[in-house]
């Protein structure tokens, strides 16, 4: 049986929800993201307790996570929507400069499929989400 792929007119756009505390950061992800045809930004925080009252509202594929946050923390914001699964079926992703080891397993235990140090792997991270927004995307989360 051959499995059929939605047009580009009939896929619903990857909806990603972005937590960075930096503005300059936030804003060169922004229009980076704006730039991957079918990806749209449905939310931005810059603190863990406000991007968790968001989250509680708003729709999101793909969850994109700085460690270090203006108010709380990125693992921490991870645990809280883990144990609550406000966001099951997200594909989380940690986008940090604090790119070690620890950061990398505590990210995994709460369901970080992609980990991507945000000071040389901005290419690769929006290379993977300019695939996920492609036909197999159903297929790929």
């Amino acid at each position: 049986m051959s499995k059929t792929f939605p047009t580009d007119a009939n896929r619903p756009p990857l909806r990603v929800f972005l937590v960075e505390d930096s503005l300059d950061v936030r804003e060169l992800m922004m229009e980076n993201l704006a730039m991957i045809p079918g990806v749209v930004v449905t939310g931005v925080s810059e603190s863990e307790g406000d991007a968790l009252n968001q989250l509680s509202e708003l729709a999101c594929d793909v969850l994109i996570v700085d460690i270090q946050l203006k108010k709380g923390n990125g693992i921490s914001l991870l645990r809280q929507i883990s144990e609550g699964d406000r966001v099951s079926g997200t594909l989380k992703i940690i986008c940090s400069n604090n790119a070690s080891e620890v950061f990398r397993r505590a990210g995994q235990q709460y369901g970080v499929r992609h980990f991507f140090d945000k000071t040389s792997e901005f290419p690769q991270l929006f290379a993977l989400l300019k695939d996920l927004s492609g036909a197999n995307r159903a297929y790929s989360l």
